[in-house]
């Protein structure tokens, strides 16, 4: 079953409250049905803005954050607000037009909350590939070496056009690991565990990098947070969801 983060975006905090017609003992309104969403917040980082550079400077780290990530947020409480406010007036087509805005907008939040925590300052511990072991095997296993697989990981990066993602997860089922690429803010919630995720939109790189995101890459690998890898590799994917809720939410 794939972890519930859309349904409880939308069917799970809507459409069951609505089947019913009623919250407890009183009839659907939008008042009391808008109480039952959660609100969404931007998470803390786990480190400072300039934490991570050289790799990523404190000007794009502050507006990654503080403004990109925190509109994805926003977006993401008003189209629910409106989906939500459609549905108690019988509005279909109001409701059916804000699923792509909470699609779009809740896949960011999920990505970015994500990101942030597989990112470690260089000089911590948690920035070495030996802060990953059983990983580094299943790594090696795979790709030969963490050297292939970094280089076979950067080649999917750059292969990403326009903007998107790139992810090592483990497969649901075969516990395999395989890199894949989704667009713009498409989000890893059907099955697979999400281990590492790398931002490819411009904003991520374009202030302190320009057009040189190759050079991104490469310095990117400095920071990565072997520790989370580890802990997301080695644990069940409903565990690396439920990190998850408890930050975003």
């Amino acid at each position: 079953m794939a972890p519930p983060m859309f349904r409880e975006l939308c069917l799970l905090l809507a459409l069951p409250i609505l089947a019913r017609g009623q919250v407890g003992d009183l009839p659907i309104t939008t008042s009391n049905a808008t109480a039952l969403l959660p609100t969404f917040s931007l998470p803390e980082l786990p480190y400072s803005y300039d934490a991570l550079e050289p790799s990523i400077s404190k000007e794009i780290m502050t507006l990654h954050h503080s403004k990109h990530h925190q509109a994805y947020v926003t977006n993401l409480n008003a189209a629910l607000s409106t989906s939500i406010d459609s549905l108690t007036r019988g509005d279909l087509v109001g409701y059916s037009s804000q699923l792509s805005a909470i699609r779009f907008n809740g896949g960011g939040h999920i990505n970015h909350a994500l990101f942030w925590q597989n990112l470690s300052p260089p000089s911590s511990s948690d920035s070495s590939p030996d802060a990953a072991p059983k990983l580094q095997v299943a790594l090696e296993a795979t790709w030969g070496s963490l050297e292939d697989f970094q280089k076979d990981f950067t080649t999917a990066l750059l292969g990403i056009q326009g903007s998107g993602w790139g992810w090592l997860v483990r497969e649901k089922g075969t516990g395999l690991l395989r890199i894949l690429t989704l667009a713009n803010q498409e989000a890893v919630v059907q099955g697979d565990t999400p281990i590492l995720g790398v931002d490819m939109w411009e904003h991520a790189y374009y202030l302190q990098y320009l057009n040189g995101k190759a050079a991104y890459v490469q310095n990117i690998w400095k920071v990565i947070n072997w520790t989370t890898c580890e802990a997301r590799y080695v644990g069940e994917t409903e565990d690396v969801f439920a990190d998850l809720r408890s930050v975003i939410g």
